[in-house]
Order: C-alpha cells, then structure tokens, then sequence
C-alpha cells in the first residue's frame, strides 16, 4: 500500500515518510520578501488589537509541503492561540489580500481575548 503513495519515497533517492525535493515548492527571493512582509503585517494588525500584556510573533519555516507561515499570540492567561498557512507560491507574487490579513489578524484576537475571558471566568454564555 505505502508503494503508491507521494510520501513513500524513491527507491535509492528518497527515504520513505519524506518527500522528494521536486515536490516541494521553492520560493524565490523575492517571494520570501513578500511571504515576510505578509506575516509582519498580519501580527502588527494583532497587535493593535490587542493590549500590551499579549505577546505577538510570526514565523516563517519550511515545512514538508513547502513554506509555512505562522502568527501566534499568547496571551497574558490562558493558552496560546495561533494561526498557519501555507502560501501558494503563485499567490505570493502578488502577496496576500488585505481582506485575508485583516480577517487572520481580527481572528487571532478575538481568540486571544476569549482565552483570557475563559480563564479568569469572565464569560457569560450568550445562548444555549
């Protein structure tokens, strides 16, 4: 069963469980620019937001699918919150749409801001 599978590896090439370097994406310079640049401005927007005791970062790794683009926030109580992607490399030509990265970063901090309420006991349940 594993033989036809992407993530079973070449025989002499690739290990089995990794992929092969063809399939995954390589962004250029000028991509990653943009990719970074995306990221910044999705955890700055979180970070207006939110007050000063939440702590905003991103991160860009290379994950087995290609690049992976992370914002997380960890809030003064509760447990951190985070959202992930990975970027079509055709997209980032162009970059993201500032309606994506509006809606990730309100997310994030709604999220956030409920963490806190959850853990200090400050919320009441709207409905049921």
């Amino acid at each position: 069963m594993n033989g036809n599978t992407p993530y079973a590896g070449l025989p002499g090439s690739t290990q089995a469980g990794k992929r092969a370097s063809a399939d995954v994406p390589e962004l250029t310079a000028e991509q990653k620019r943009r990719l970074r640049a995306d990221v910044s401005r999705i955890a700055a927007l979180t970070r207006e937001f939110l007050p000063d005791e939440y702590v905003v970062d991103g991160d860009i790794s290379n994950g087995v699918g290609g690049p992976q683009a992370t914002v997380a926030v960890n809030p003064p109580a509760g447990h951190p919150v985070s959202a992930g992607f990975t970027p079509d490399p055709e997209d980032l030509d162009a970059g993201l749409e500032k309606t994506e990265t509006d809606e990730v970063a309100k997310g994030l901090a709604a999220s956030a801001a409920l963490q806190v309420m959850n853990a200090i006991g400050d919320l009441t349940p709207t409905a049921k």
